[in-house]
């Protein structure tokens, strides 16, 4: 893990803005942060550069596109070398349907996100991973039902701790 960023409240308002209208334009921001324009510039390009802000996309409804699923799955790999993990990592990254994947404590090794069209792309895209000689010993898996309707925002402030309330 990286060192953490100094931020004051003005960049947590600015990151908290961000997150939630990233299309906005700074002299919006700079009004929604109460900052003037070129000071809320600065502090915002000093977060792009420290990799505070990685980047900007659309939140996309992804009914309006058609049918799919979203399907979480737990992995326990076969044997836990560096180079098992590795292996595993590339394989899962190069899989458009695996669109969040975690490396986990407890009962099992990996946590997927999986968004697939169909459960039967689902089973077929597993099928292709155990068969793919990457170290999977077993797998399960839950197909999400229902999902919260409001897109839900980091807790910025928390993970800042209190320095961040300095400023």
């Amino acid at each position: 893990m990286s060192a953490a960023v100094s931020l004051d409240r003005f960049d947590l308002k600015i990151l908290t803005h961000l997150e939630r209208e990233g299309r906005c334009s700074n002299v919006e921001l700079a009004d929604a942060v109460g900052l003037s324009q070129s000071p809320c510039l600065t502090r915002t390009k000093r977060l792009q550069e420290s990799g505070v802000i990685r980047g900007y996309g659309a939140d996309i409804a992804l009914e309006k596109l058609g049918p799919y699923v979203v399907v979480f799955s737990e992995v326990t790999l076969g044997s836990h070398r560096p180079s098992d993990f590795r292996k595993f990592e590339a394989v899962v990254d190069g899989d458009p349907e695996i669109v969040e994947w975690y490396n986990v404590s407890g009962g099992y090794d990996y946590l997927l996100k999986i968004v697939a069209p169909s459960v039967a792309h689902f089973q077929e895209l597993m099928e292709r991973l155990l068969q793919g000689g990457i170290g999977i010993e077993k797998f399960a898996s839950r197909i999400v039902l229902r999902k919260s309707s409001a897109r839900r925002l980091h807790p910025l402030a928390l993970i800042a701790g209190a320095g961040a309330a300095r400023g």
